[in-house]
């Protein structure tokens, strides 16, 4: 049986996402994802979620797609192979040819699993969305948030 793993904040939910969880399932015969917890993305993008976790776990235990929804609350891979015995693990392409990427690849050969990388979707991703947001917030706020009230 072939057990895949991905992570992700899946904050502000987008094809992107939806694209790559997709792939993931073609793969394998179980996947599971590990939604990042609010303190585990704050210490490692130094931004807080806009959705609530339990809101995005909701969102990705709804996905037919999704076998097993799990909190992803630790940067250290290899303690989540231990606690779920993945077989595969998928990323996105941005990090492939990368240091990390190429970190990441070494520290899983080493209990044999496989990186496979899916397409980045280009065009969009949750940092241009939430850019979006704060420029819709800050410049143009009053405007857009006086229309709504009306």
């Amino acid at each position: 049986m072939i057990i895949g793993y991905t992570t992700g904040v899946y904050d502000l939910f987008h094809i992107g996402h939806l694209n790559l969880l997709r792939r993931a399932k073609e793969h394998c015969d179980e996947l599971i994802v590990g939604v990042a917890t609010d303190e585990l993305t704050e210490s490692l993008k130094n931004i807080s979620p806009i959705v609530p976790f339990s809101e995005r776990c909701e969102i990705i235990e709804a996905l037919k797609c999704v076998d097993r929804v799990v909190p992803y609350d630790v940067a250290d891979r290899i303690a989540a192979w231990k606690k779920h015995q993945f077989t595969i693990m998928f990323k996105g392409d941005d990090w492939k040819g990368t240091p990390q990427g190429a970190a990441l690849e070494k520290q899983m050969a080493v209990v044999g699993v496989k990186i496979v990388y899916f397409p980045y979707t280009e065009s969009t991703s949750s940092t241009r969305l939430r850019q979006y947001l704060d420029w819709v917030l800050q410049d143009n706020g009053s405007a857009v948030l006086g229309n709504a009230q009306k």
